[in-house]
């Protein structure tokens, strides 16, 4: 059997093995050592000085010094902490309360939860799980339909994975050599506008249908009234924010009369009165925040550096066929003579072609190395100072503008109930907004690595358990095991992946698909669709891990030919990876829903709740092909493109 023949029983024995139930690192790493053995093999050498052995150490020490798959341990524990906290529970009440009045109030919450949550986690089985647990009785018993009920979890439950900061975009970053961070910010609009679909989607579906989510009834739209609360309001203004205004300028009335079982104080009424302007505190951050980094923060680069014009200089005086290292670069740079060799040594330490490989499959076994140099993703990247865009200041103006309004119409609403739903929404919503806010901009103005950031993120949701008092040794016990199983998963995939992956070139694999693919003709729309509909297939029986990991390298070293950018083609995985989740029949999605629903829904049921939504995750990948700017404008403007 030919190398390649042999190249192409590996990518067909893998699906095979792994759709048989076997574990993928073990199966990538025992079909590349099984594989790698025979093309390796020669009959002159004793057969434990077989290449494949010192492949091995290689492609494990690689996985091992990868310093982007840091922040995947602190990440997952960040999550799992905050999972095992329950710190889920008040923040569901609270925003179903604040979204009581919209048609499938229940589904939306749930959905709006999902997302949040998922944000804060990157946990797909997790989420589920938990929201399954919280949601799915409440909708069942209030007349949803089970459909509706099952698609919403299992749907909003994935984006966790592909909304920031996600585990699957600091794998594909590793195996891709992109910059975490830049695809952190290409994923952040193409994962909030899948969510906003989602939503259109239930509330079109409850509006049409109002069998499907009837309203609630009035006791379950009713939020609790403090009597002191109900005082204030009685003895001021029917409106809240005026009313403790007033109670705190001339607090007699407040004080006078006191109230059964509250001890109400002059700085009780202040913090109340704090608490009520929270949301005009969010917009003004929100939009002084924008205004500091468009006009002032950005424009602080408009000038380079002399180290950078030095180094510009000192690259343009290079000869045009001399692609040369400033010598400033600290780096690791290839010993001399290596750039021009791209044999492996003779001596029998080195790993080698297999007899009778030609000299492209060589080469492509050098090229093809998932964990080839990571540095990229580490660092942090630097904003690119560009002149502020005209039109800037009227849309600044018109933001400003709406939300004006919409502060005056909250506030001309702002009655006692409004008053706890918003206290309630600022003690479960406003300490994990706030974490992950700071987690995501920390790594977006390039303040941290990813790694910092994560670490930063795990100590945040420590301090957040340990706030809520819901912590406990064998809790967090739980989710450091949990933590240590999630990571050893995923670095022995890095592993099996990359002995595989080199095996697979080495053979001749690569060099054959890409030979199929060119011999196609295709232009770059067409291997886009292929591409992406290979995958999209593919996610049917597999997981996002083995597709990442198994398949996507093969698509890489295509790019370039079709002129694809690499960060626009990997958000459009990360898309489709969402049917994954939600494709029947390894749809993990739908059994983790499963496992905590009543025992009269059945999994038919909850398969076609899921599938609206693969729809939906089409149409989304649409508007991403067809507007390429809700992916690439944000690390284009932030970083330079």
């Amino acid at each position: 059997m030919s190398n390649a023949a042999l190249g192409l029983t590996m990518l067909v024995l893998i699906v095979v093995v792994i759709m048989m139930g076997f574990p993928t690192a073990f199966t990538l790493m025992g079909l590349g050592m099984m594989f790698g053995f025979v093309a390796f093999y020669d009959p002159s050498q004793h057969w434990l000085d077989n290449k494949i052995f010192d492949l091995m150490v290689q492609r494990a020490f690689g996985a091992m010094n990868n310093d982007t798959l840091l922040s995947i341990p602190l990440f997952v524990l960040m999550g799992y902490v905050m999972e095992r906290g329950a710190l889920v529970d008040k923040m569901f009440h609270s925003v179903q309360l604040a979204f009581r009045r919209l048609p499938g109030s229940l589904a939306v919450t749930t959905l709006v939860i999902c997302t949040f949550w998922g944000i804060a986690s990157g946990l797909v089985g997790a989420v589920v799980v938990l929201m399954g647990v919280i949601a799915m009785r409440p909708m069942l018993n209030a007349g949803y339909d089970t459909r509706l009920a099952a698609g919403v979890i299992t749907a909003g439950g994935t984006l966790g994975i592909l909304i920031p900061p996600s585990v699957m975009i600091i794998v594909y970053a590793a195996v891709a050599g992109q910059s975490v961070v830049k695809l952190y910010a290409a994923a952040m609009f193409p994962g909030f506008f899948l969510a906003l679909l989602y939503l259109i989607y239930v509330i079109g579906w409850a509006v049409l249908n109002p069998k499907v989510a009837p309203k609630l009834p009035l006791d379950k739209m009713r939020a609790p009234i403090s009597p002191w609360v109900a005082h204030v309001s009685s003895s001021y203004s029917r409106f809240m924010l005026p009313a403790l205004a007033m109670a705190v300028a001339a607090p007699g009335k407040a004080l006078g009369a006191g109230v059964e079982g509250v001890k109400l104080s002059w700085f009780k009424l202040l913090l109340a009165l704090g608490r009520a302007l929270v949301p005009v505190y969010i917009t003004v951050v929100s939009l002084g925040a924008v205004w500091w980094y468009v006009t002032i923060y950005s424009q602080e680069g408009n000038e380079p550096a002399p180290v950078a014009a030095a180094q510009q200089v000192e690259k343009s005086a290079a000869p045009a066929d001399a692609v040369q290292e400033p010598p400033a670069a600290g780096g690791v740079q290839e010993p001399p003579g290596a750039a021009s060799d791209l044999k492996e040594p003779g001596d029998s330490s080195a790993v080698q072609a297999p007899p009778g490989a030609d000299d492209k499959g060589a080469a492509q076994a050098e090229a093809d190395e998932p964990l080839e140099d990571m540095s990229a993703g580490e660092a942090t990247e630097v904003a690119k100072a560009e002149p502020v865009p005209a039109a800037f200041y009227s849309g600044f103006l018109w933001a400003c503008v709406i939300a004006a309004a919409l502060l005056a119409w909250y506030y001309w609403n702002f009655d006692a109930e409004q008053f706890e739903i918003l206290t309630m929404l600022i003690s479960s919503v406003m300490p994990l907004a706030i974490l992950t806010f700071v987690v995501l901009g920390v790594i977006l103005f390039g303040i941290t690595t990813a790694t910092e950031s994560a670490a930063v993120g795990a100590a945040g949701a420590f301090l957040m358990a340990w706030s809520a008092k819901t912590l406990n040794f064998q809790k967090i016990k739980e989710a450091v095991f949990l933590t240590a199983k999630t990571t050893a998963m995923v670095c022995w995939l890095f592993v099996g992946s990359a002995l595989f992956s080199a095996v697979f070139a080495i053979l001749g694999g690569q060099s054959l698909v890409e030979q199929w693919v060119m011999g196609m003709n295709l232009t770059p729309i067409q291997f886009m669709l292929l591409s992406q509909a290979i995958i999209f297939v593919l996610g049917w029986p597999l997981e996002w891990t083995e597709i990442i990991v198994i398949f996507v390298p093969i698509f890489l070293p295509l790019l370039q030919h079709f002129q694809i950018d690499p960060m626009l083609w990997g958000v459009l995985v990360f898309v489709n990876l969402q049917a994954a989740f939600l494709s029947p029949p390894v749809a993990m999605s739908a059994f983790y829903l499963k496992g905590v629903s009543p025992s009269h829904v059945t999994i038919n049921q909850i398969f076609a709740g899921m599938m609206p939504y693969m729809l939906i995750v089409i149409i989304c990948m649409v508007f991403m092909y067809i507007w390429p700017g809700l992916t690439l404008w944000l690390p284009n403007y932030l970083y330079g493109g």
